[in-house]
């Protein structure tokens, strides 16, 4: 019995480790084992920190540069998109997340960062569908599918 019980334990430890280890991943950007890593652009590091610092108008013409050299970014897409948003020109940041998701159409924060662009632009149906994209791709709950509904709730509150 001492030995029956023993294999039954090592058995379900091993189990438990091959249904767990997929799971290791899930909370951590599914876009990241897709893409090979690329080295980074010294413009896009130097864009980040100007986001950062709330540096939108810096941060503008380093990622123009970033995307001409490399116009399947669609990470420096986006982040060039929300620096032009976030400048004070949401409706000259959608055709550019468009591109972010027309490069990859599972990028997370595109998805998030245009229907905010669309809730500044009123069009809260257009918000609603990247709300929708994101639960889809988010298998479990994630960070930009809660920040979007956030920022829908909070515009329906305001009476819009």
């Amino acid at each position: 019995m001492d030995r029956w019980f023993g294999g039954f334990v090592g058995l379900t430890l091993a189990g438990a480790l091959l249904i767990g280890a997929p799971l290791v991943g899930l909370a951590a950007d599914s876009r990241e084992p897709d893409r090979p890593v690329k080295a980074k652009d010294p413009d896009y590091t130097a864009a980040m920190k100007a986001i950062d610092s709330d540096n939108f108008a810096a941060a503008i013409p380093l990622l123009e540069g970033v995307v001409t050299r490399d116009g399947t970014n669609a990470d420096a897409y986006n982040s060039l998109a929300y620096a032009i948003r976030k400048n004070g020109d949401p409706a000259g940041a959608i055709p550019i997340y468009q591109k972010a998701l027309a490069i990859d159409p599972k990028h997370r924060a595109a998805h998030e960062y245009i229907g905010e662009a669309y809730l500044a632009l009123n069009d809260v149906a257009k918000a609603r569908e990247h709300l929708a994209t994101l639960d889809r791709l988010c298998f479990l709950p994630c960070s930009q599918y809660r920040d979007l509904k956030k920022a829908i709730e909070a515009y329906q509150a305001r009476g819009r």
